[in-house]
This record gives structure tokens, C-alpha cells and sequence, in this order.
């Protein structure tokens, strides 16, 4: 007879499969549905223009991608073909949806993950030196927290490029070549992403110092940065995690401002053109790849709760 304990896990990974194969099959027809409100002949794209080709060109066209057969049909055989990760043929660029994805995501994933790691480094710097501190300290870092929250990802860029590109010429102004194109986009990412992880960190590492496990730490004769570190920060970590992995797979699903400010090739720049020209095939392969990253990083984030709290490895045991 099977443990109880092993019946546990596998109720467990089969729920899991279920939200995941519902999320993405939610994310396809949400997707579909949009595509087909958008205006704009997906014919006059794969021919080219309007009035490129004639009746009979069309009439081929049509039925080669089997834009002839009613909307249920083209639905059925999109989800059918998904599940095997099959998105078929941009209208535009002739080419699998999964090579051009894949030749995109690669930018992109660069710039996010270089982005998440300048604000976890500067949102854990900045809240361990001010959580718990003097009013005027905390008031000032607030501030300016809020300021970059406020402020649009691109001015923070256009301001950044006039800085460092224009006048300084320190870095260049468009492009994806090399460390230094990477530079000024990852820092304009980050910031506003960095102002709110600061104050979710601060207020857990604020709220942990005030535990009574703190006061016994502090009775043990422990210094104050070995409390935060070692005890506060773990503390902390939980709800920052979450709000990480949110924001990541925003930032991989978001980029299209910062790339197009700075010039960069990415999936927010094929995102917009496949919108802007009614390209459904890379549209829906587009939304099924932001759904599978988002509900892989809430996976991973899950995971990571086990690592941090002890508490919840033995409730899940």
C-alpha cells in the first residue's frame, strides 16, 4: 500500500500539472480571441500589402493556412497544435514561431536577469543600511524610492542615454553589442524595480527586528548586522521572493518600452510588430511563452519558500 505521505506528493504534482495545463490553455484562448479583434487582413500580411496579389493568390494563401475554415476549427487545431509546441509559421518573417521566439528570447533574457540582479543587489544594500534607522534617513530613502517608482522606465532611459551617451560618450546609444550596450538598459530596468523591492525588504526586515527572537538573538550577544543578515534577512526573504519572481517574468513580458528606447532586439520588439501586423501566429506563441514563464517562475518561487522556512518543508512533509 502506498504511504500516505507519497500519495501526498503525487495529489500534489498532479494539481500542480492541472493549474499549469489551465493557465496555459486559459492564456491560448484569451490570445485567440484578442488576435481576432484586431483590425487588419491577415492575408494582406503573408502577401505582403493590400492588392499585392490577386483572387487567386489569395484564395491559396487562405487555404494554405487554413484561414478558409470556421473560427472553432482554426481554434481546435491552434490548442492542438500548441500542446505539441508547435505554433506553425509567422505571417511576416516565413519563419517557425519557435525559431524566431527562441532567437529573441535571448536578449531579452539577458537584459531581464541583468536588470533583477542590479535591483536585488541594490533593494537588499539599501534596506539593510536603512532598516530600523533614524526618521530623517528612512524618510529621505522613501523619498527617493518613490521618485523612481514614478517615474516611466523610458524618461529614466532618455535621461540615462543623454547623460552617459550623448554628452559623456561613455556607453552607445543604440544596439546589442557587447557588455557595454547592456549597460544603461539594465540600469534603467532595474531602478524602479529596485524601489519596490527596497520597501517590501525593509518593512519584513523591520517587522523581524522587532520579533521576540530578535531580542533573544540580541541577549545571546549577537551584533546588530549578524542579526540582520543572518536572521532578519531570512525573515524578509519570503515576501521579497514572491514579489521577484512577479517581477521578472514581468520584466521578460514588459521589455518593449526599454528596448525600444535603446534600440535593442528582443521579444518586446518582435511583440510589437507581430501586434502591429496582425501576425497570430507569433502573437499566440508569444502570450503561451509569457504564460509558461510566468507559471514556471511561481514553480520555482514555491520552491524557494522550502528553502527559506523550515516551518513549511516540515508542514509539507
Amino acid at each position: 500500500m502506498m504511504p500516505g505521505s507519497s500519495r501526498n506528493v503525487i495529489r500534489a504534482v498532479l494539481k500542480r500539472l492541472g493549474v499549469v495545463v489551465a493557465v496555459l490553455w486559459g492564456a491560448a484562448t484569451i490570445a485567440f480571441a484578442a488576435v481576432q479583434l484586431i483590425p487588419g487582413d491577415p492575408v494582406s500580411v503573408l502577401s505582403g500589402g493590400e492588392n499585392v496579389v490577386d483572387a487567386t493568390e489569395r484564395a491559396v494563401l487562405t487555404q494554405q493556412y487554413g484561414l478558409d475554415q470556421p473560427l472553432y476549427v482554426q481554434y481546435a487545431r491552434y490548442v492542438l497544435s500548441a500542446l505539441t509546441g508547435d505554433f506553425g509559421e509567422s505571417y511576416q518573417y516565413r519563419q517557425p514561431v519557435t525559431e524566431l521566439v527562441y532567437e529573441a528570447a535571448g536578449p531579452t533574457l539577458q537584459l531581464a536577469g541583468s536588470a533583477i540582479f542590479i535591483a536585488l543587489i541594490l533593494a537588499l544594500s539599501i534596506a539593510l543600511a536603512t532598516a530600523g534607522r533614524r526618521r530623517g534617513i528612512a524618510v529621505a530613502v522613501s523619498g527617493i524610492e518613490l521618485v523612481l517608482l514614478s517615474t516611466p522606465v523610458y524618461w529614466i532611459g532618455i535621461v540615462l542615454l543623454s547623460v552617459f551617451s550623448f554628452r559623456l560618450q561613455w556607453f552607445p546609444v543604440t544596439g546589442n553589442a557587447g557588455f557595454s550596450a547592456l549597460v544603461l538598459p539594465a540600469i534603467a530596468l532595474s531602478l524602479p524595480l529596485a524601489a519596490l523591492l527596497t520597501q517590501v525588504l525593509r518593512d519584513g526586515l523591520e517587522e523581524a527586528l522587532l520579533q521576540p527572537f530578535s531580542l533573544t538573538v540580541r541577549t545571546r550577544g549577537v551584533g546588530e548586522t549578524a542579526l540582520r543578515l543572518r536572521h532578519g534577512l531570512r525573515h524578509a526573504a519570503l515576501a521579497a521572493s514572491t514579489l521577484t519572481g512577479t517581477l521578472f517574468a514581468s520584466t521578460l513580458g514588459g521589455s518593449i518600452l526599454t528596448e525600444t528606447v535603446f534600440g535593442r532586439s528582443g521579444i518586446g520588439q518582435i511583440t510589437l510588430q507581430a501586434i502591429k501586423t496582425r501576425d497570430m501566429p507569433l502573437v499566440l506563441g508569444l502570450v503561451m511563452l509569457s504564460a509558461f514563464v510566468f507559471v514556471m517562475i511561481n514553480l520555482l518561487v514555491d520552491a524557494l519558500y522550502l528553502l527559506i522556512d523550515p516551518r513549511l518543508r516540515r508542514s509539507a512533509a
